[in-house]
């Protein structure tokens, strides 16, 4: 009969098992403290384990599932000092954004103006073909009978 050497075995996959956990964790807090997302690819990478191994470690999948949601919710990385707009400059972007609706405001106005005087001027000139019943009604379109030709 052969002899049990099952538990060297044991203790191997045992010791095996036990250093794969530790390098995905260790790739997991490395992702993390460097800003890199971390996704279930990224850690089976870094670590040089399967995707489907992390899948199966529900502690190391739930990890991998909050620092992904948390990634994700993230906002946008921020604008680089040399980039960002300065305070007088935004202040003259509105200055100028002020101006130029100041300046659309008058236009809008004197457009209205205009319009209304043509339109005034439209009404008071009677059109051929037409008559009005008595010379005070004039502004009156009401009393405006159109005549054919």
């Amino acid at each position: 009969m052969r002899p049990d050497n099952t538990a060297p075995l044991i203790a191997a996959a045992r010791q095996r098992h036990e250093l794969t956990r530790a390098k995905a964790i260790r790739a997991l807090r490395e992702l993390d403290h460097a800003g890199t997302p971390v996704t279930f690819e990224t850690v089976a990478r870094t670590a040089g384990v399967s995707r489907s191994w992390l899948y199966a470690q529900s502690d190391i999948r739930a990890e991998i599932e909050r620092l992904r949601d948390a990634t994700q919710r993230a906002p946008a990385p921020p604008v680089p000092a040399g980039q960002r707009a300065s305070g007088a400059s935004l202040l003259r972007r509105l200055a100028e954004a002020s101006d130029r609706n100041r300046q659309l405001a008058e236009e809008n106005s004197r457009l209205r103006r205009q319009l209304a005087h043509a339109l005034g001027e439209q009404r008071a000139t009677p059109r051929p073909g037409t008559h009005r019943t008595s010379p005070g009604d004039a502004a009156d379109d009401s009393s405006v009978t159109i005549t054919s030709p």
